[in-house]
This record gives C-alpha cells, structure tokens and sequence, in this order.
C-alpha cells in the first residue's frame, strides 16, 4: 500500500455479550485501520460504546470487495465512509 491509497476494509467476526451471562450474539466488525493492532482497538472500542460488556474476536481479515447483500453491503458502504459498522445475529446453536 502506497501512501495515497485507503487501507482496506477490515472485518472482524467474533461474538458479544450486552452484559456477562445473557446469550452472545454473533458479530460482524467492518472497519477501516491502518494494521490488525488498530482495527482490534478501534473495535473494541466501538462495542463499549455501544454497550455491550463483553466481547470475544475470532478472526480478523481483509475483504476482497464489496459484499452482495444486506446487511454487509451497508455495513461496508458505511467502513467505507470512515465508519465501524457493527453487525450483530444470533447465533446458531
């Protein structure tokens, strides 16, 4: 990556907790960051503000392009836009 261009869109999957003992949610994290140590920051972060307690990230990577459908289509638009777009699901037992 040279100087002038954006970093790519980073996604973070994981699950969080609103508070600890309620039932995780999956997640989904689409941001923008210089380097994994930031983007993980840079999600944390997010997800406190957003109150959830507790969080557990799995895995971290760059996509290869814009996703097909909702809700990862607005999610990337707006990591896009400098945003950390947080998607949450339930999880499958």
């Amino acid at each position: 990556m040279n100087d002038n261009e954006e970093p790519p869109i980073t996604i973070i999957t994981g699950r969080v907790w609103r508070q600890k003992g309620d039932d995780s949610l999956g997640v989904h994290i689409l941001l923008r960051a210089p380097d994994d140590d930031s983007a993980v920051r840079t999600a944390l972060e997010a997800l406190a503000r957003e109150g959830y307690a507790e969080a557990e990230l799995d895995r971290i990577g760059e996509l290869e392009g814009e996703p097909d459908e909702e809700p990862h289509l607005s999610a990337y638009q707006g990591a896009v836009e400098g945003e950390v777009a947080i998607v949450t699901f339930d999880e499958p037992f």
